[in-house]
């Protein structure tokens, strides 16, 4: 770790921070940033971030001149740090509900962990990123996110020569960092980098083509290389977590038409951490699936099992009812079919455990499959959604489909609250998860498996009409994921 006491301590940096100050107070004093080329550029960002944080979370902005980014995000309890007393003279009568705290970024204190810290367009400014990072490492807890951004190089001389023309504010000499120098300094730090993209490729306030340059244009090959701004998301590297409690695990089994797996299935999930409990969510079946997990239970009473009668349709509705009567602090995916073995469930919770992951995806085709495990359209299919999902993500998402996928629960309590975002969209579940999940910055980490055959029964998906659901589902997400 950086001693701050011995980095402050050097009159450079003694310099470098008094002017800084200086112009900051100036700035504050006779102009309002909110106009301008500078206004167009922050209502971006500001739109962005509003994307990025769920309201109602903990939220630390370091660098917050006069709060308005801090405000939009709606924090439960949101608290600015900056070195401008002017600046913060504004945001206390802007914003009375929010804390400001009159602190140099390489050496603040705070009583409390955040959710969410926010560094937009301060580490440019910085004498020392790592010092910074490694203070801002202090206040977060294992599942904190650190949300940055910062110019793009290539935007060193439009910008000096907008700042001549007076459309844009003056800065001070700068750091021109790329992504790998982010990325590394916050490796060494003690963050990992999750995700990054590209944005604001038009900063003027110009009808039609603003828009349409900063929503879709910057997304694409190559025009996102020439944006004015990286985007950078990072979380805590996991921690060791020897000594703590086992997590409980919760099974959730949608069940149509699957009467002859029902004994297996019971006798082969494992119990896992703290402990396992298996609901059964029966969909309506026209054989006798009902009765036959009614009996498998009464047959296995030393395992904790619940039933449930489906009242919604589709496979997505089934495994939203089992999630909200689970008790475990794992929710866990499997289909009734076995398809996909019981024996490899821990692997996908000891992934959460181990913060290696905050949501654990299952996939079929990495090791070869059974044989007629899957049809060859179904494949492609797959392997197209896959590719998609990855570009709208930005995590690499191969396989979209697989039945299952595990979560802890208080996050997908949180992605329940804020499912309104997309709307009861998917009937299927897989997308309406994966979406709020990277909606919520969470790690998604793939889970290879070894796919197999059906052994009773039929499928419940019919490749083309399904085939075209979802790609109808692929285009409405890309709107509201990929070109806010």
């Amino acid at each position: 770790m950086h001693d701050t006491s011995v980095s402050l301590g050097d009159p450079a940096s003694q310099q470098h921070r008094q002017s800084r100050i200086e112009h900051w107070d100036e700035l504050a004093r006779v102009r309002d940033p909110r106009k301008g080329l500078g206004g167009a550029y922050r209502r971006r960002l500001t739109k962005v971030y509003r994307f990025l944080v769920a309201p109602g979370l903990r939220v630390a902005e370091i660098g917050c001149a006069q709060g308005d980014l801090l405000a939009a995000v709606n924090p439960s309890v949101g608290i600015g740090i900056d070195f401008s007393s002017e600046m913060l003279s504004r945001a206390h009568e802007r914003y009375p509900n929010l804390t400001f705290v009159q602190a140099d970024a390489h050496d603040f204190t705070v009583d409390q962990t955040f959710d969410v810290i926010i560094l937009s367009d301060l580490i440019n400014d910085l004498w020392n990123v790592q010092t910074v990072f490694e203070q801002v490492r202090r206040y977060c807890h294992p599942r904190t996110r650190i949300m940055l951004n910062f110019y793009s190089r290539l935007w060193e001389f439009p910008l000096r020569v907008a700042e001549r023309m007076g459309l844009a504010k003056p800065t001070l000499q700068q750091n021109w960092l790329d992504v790998n120098d982010v990325s590394n300094l916050l490796y060494l730090s003690g963050f990992e980098m999750m995700r990054h993209w590209a944005e604001v490729l038009w900063p003027a306030p110009t009808p039609i083509i603003e828009p349409f340059f900063n929503r879709f244009l910057v997304k694409l090959f190559p025009f996102r290389g020439m944006a004015l701004t990286n985007f950078v998301v990072a979380r805590p590297l996991p921690a060791d977590l020897a000594g703590q409690t086992p997590p409980r695990v919760s099974v959730v089994v949608p069940a149509r038409n699957e009467a002859g797996n029902i004994d297996s299935l019971i006798e082969r999930v494992p119990e896992i951490g703290g402990g396992t409990e298996i609901i059964f969510v029966e969909g309506h079946s026209t054989d006798n699936t009902y009765a036959a997990i009614e009996s498998a239970i009464a047959r296995h009473p030393q395992r904790s099992c619940k039933l449930l009668k489906q009242t919604g349709k589709g496979k997505g509705d089934a495994v939203r009812c089992g999630f909200n009567v689970a008790t475990g602090d794992i929710l866990t995916i499997l289909d009734a079919d076995l398809t996909v073995p019981p024996e490899d469930l821990p692997t996908f919770c000891e992934l959460l455990r181990s913060g290696k992951a905050d949501f654990a995806n299952g996939v079929r085709l990495v090791y070869p499959r059974e044989e007629n495990a899957m049809r060859t359209f179904n494949l492609v299919g797959n392997k197209f959604f896959g590719f998609a999902f990855s570009w709208m993500l930005g995590q690499r998402i191969k396989d979209t489909l697989c039945g299952t996928k595990t979560i802890w629960k208080k996050d997908y309590d949180l992605l329940a609250a804020n499912r309104a975002y997309f709307g009861d969209f998917d009937p299927f579940g897989d997308f309406d998860l994966l979406f709020g999940a990277a909606k919520l910055s969470l790690k998604i980490v793939d889970v290879p498996i070894r796919y197999r055959q059906r052994t009773y029964g039929t499928t419940n998906i019919e490749r083309w009409k399904h085939g075209l659901l979802l790609f109808r589902l692929v285009m409405f997400a890309a709107r509201r994921m990929k070109f806010i």
